[in-house]
């Protein structure tokens, strides 16, 4: 039977209180569509960052100083592009400045091996640029000195090729010039019984190459290259020292403890560099 206009009246006005009353119910003063659009919106996941994106987020926490915020970010980025050499190398890069900063032995060799490992892959995912061998480089002598002693000079000789590799095609590389650098200082600073065994794993052409000027020549060609890092002043006024110059070691550890604060565990190097000078004196 048709309603009357009175009737409808009340039920018009009933159907706008319920839609007030419960906004999300469908009324006739709601059109379906439109409900239908407000529901799908809502059910809209947020968009997932991409690669690009990942790694300028992990860009600006390194340069922060907050390396483990950064390798988080690598990370996310590197299981979207496992292949990608941008992405290997700098994960390879954040996981040794994670691992130095890691007090558990075991996960601080973890961290150094997996760099050496996605560095190695870098490598070959572009072998035709310099960061990638350097990484490598850097990761070997982080395994080298993990280890006992005994142990580090099995190392040597891939430490020193891959450091080499990255020089021939960037011959002002800081960090590779830093490697080498350091691979003459530790083969110099190896006491009789030591020297013989490498000797013996290098063979007598590789280790009879090894000396402090050349040690000296490549730290202060880094930080030529790079004047205000403080892992380039450590290690070039540890080398002044062991090799005699203590006027010069004082000069270089100095820099080093004035240097600004710039790579994630500069806190760390500086306080070495403290420790170097109050034994000089």
């Amino acid at each position: 039977m048709p309603y009357s206009k009175r009737r409808l009246s009340f039920i018009a006005r009933y159907t706008m209180l319920l839609s007030a009353a419960w906004p999300g119910v469908v009324t006739a003063q709601q059109p379906a569509a439109t409900a239908t659009v407000a529901i799908a919106e809502r059910a809209v996941a947020p968009r997932a960052p991409t690669v690009a994106e990942l790694l300028a987020d992990g860009d600006r926490a390194f340069e922060a100083r907050r390396a483990t915020d950064a390798l988080a970010r690598y990370e996310q980025a590197l299981s979207l592009a496992p292949d990608r050499y941008d992405v290997l190398w700098r994960t390879s890069r954040t996981l040794i400045d994670v691992g130095e900063a890691e007090a558990n032995e075991t996960k601080r060799r973890a961290a150094f091996a997996r760099a050496n490992e996605l560095a190695a892959r870098a490598v070959k995912a572009n072998p035709s640029d310099a960061e990638g061998h350097f990484h490598q480089s850097r990761a070997l002598g982080r395994v080298a000195l993990s280890v006992a002693p005994r142990q580090r000079t099995k190392y040597a000789v891939e430490i020193r090729e891959t450091a080499m590799r990255a020089l021939a095609i960037d011959p002002d590389h800081a960090g590779a010039q830093h490697v080498l650098g350091r691979w003459h200082a530790e083969i110099m600073r190896l006491n009789g019984f030591m020297r013989s065994m490498a000797k013996t794993f290098l063979g007598g052409r590789v280790f009879d190459q090894a000396s402090w000027g050349e040690a000296v020549r490549l730290l202060e060609g880094a930080c030529d290259q790079e004047p205000n890092r403080t892992i380039h002043l450590l290690a070039l006024g540890q080398v002044y020292r062991d090799a005699g110059d203590k006027v010069a070691a004082r000069r270089a550890l100095e820099a080093a403890v004035r240097a600004p604060l710039k790579d994630p565990n500069d806190d760390v190097y500086k306080r070495e560099a403290e420790r170097d000078l109050r034994a000089l004196r």
